[in-house]
């Protein structure tokens, strides 16, 4: 399962593109790369709304206390985590910086255990859904699940796009040596460089684009103290940072 997986080297993993320069500086962590404000109020919003669904569900059942009490534990359980695998997923991300070049890869594992999940429950519930068919061919419509289950498997498993969406797959490169403002968000160990782009090589004019890195508290002022160093003519500044 992808929280359980052991500590592993990515740097020296990932397909790099300028991987024949010689790194000056290289990083992976996991975080979650969006705006965490927006997700914490989402996941709060779909708690209140199953825990009110499933209040008016046993109010309104004739359920034993005993049943009642394990159907709204494990609902309540339940409506806490399917919500939270939507808003609170992490990514890997791993960086390389080189005197020209710099690039990030990231990813979510979390979708690395979905295959697996997907797979095995198929081939659980598939034999359970045949008997109560035979039991009942009125059931016919209870084997929907497990082929579902088993075709996003086999999707996931046969088609590289597909692996490549689902896990949010990115591989970017950065302009950094043109870096002109540094920002830095030690709330959550942000360091945002911002350098004039243009997105098309003909008929476009240049246009600010800002990159985030992510990093670990603990290594927050060495990567700092780096881009101090390497780009001595940027403006360097602290603050809150904008996060999509």
């Amino acid at each position: 399962m992808w929280f359980a997986q052991p500590k592993q080297d990515y740097v020296s993993q990932m397909p790099w593109r300028h991987a024949d320069e010689t790194a000056i500086m290289s990083w992976q962590i996991r975080a979650r790369n969006y705006n965490v404000f927006v997700a914490n109020s989402l996941l709060v919003v779909l708690v209140i709304i199953s825990s009110l669904f499933i209040f008016f569900f046993l109010m309104t059942g004739d359920e034993s206390v005993l049943s009642a009490t394990l159907f709204g534990g494990g609902g309540l359980l339940m409506a806490i985590l399917i919500p939270m695998s939507m808003t609170h997923q992490t990514s890997i991300l791993v960086y390389r910086f080189t005197k020209k070049n710099a690039e990030v890869c990231s990813w979510k594992p979390q979708m690395d255990a979905v295959k697996p999940f997907l797979k095995w429950s198929a081939i659980i519930l598939m034999p359970i859904v045949l008997v109560l068919i035979l039991m009942d061919p009125s059931l016919l419509i209870t084997s929907l699940g497990p082929l579902a289950m088993g075709f996003a498997a086999w999707m996931m498993g046969s088609s590289k796009g597909y692996q490549e969406m689902a896990r949010g797959s990115r591989h970017e490169e950065i302009d950094w040596t043109k870096t002109e403002h540094i920002k830095v968000w030690r709330k959550r160990s942000m360091i945002a460089l911002t350098y004039q782009w243009k997105p098309f090589k003909r008929n476009s004019s240049y246009r600010p684009r800002t990159h985030l890195l992510y990093c670990l508290p603990e290594e927050l002022d060495d990567r700092i103290q780096f881009f101090k160093e390497h780009l001595p003519h940027a403006k360097y500044e602290e603050g809150k940072i904008d996060i999509p």
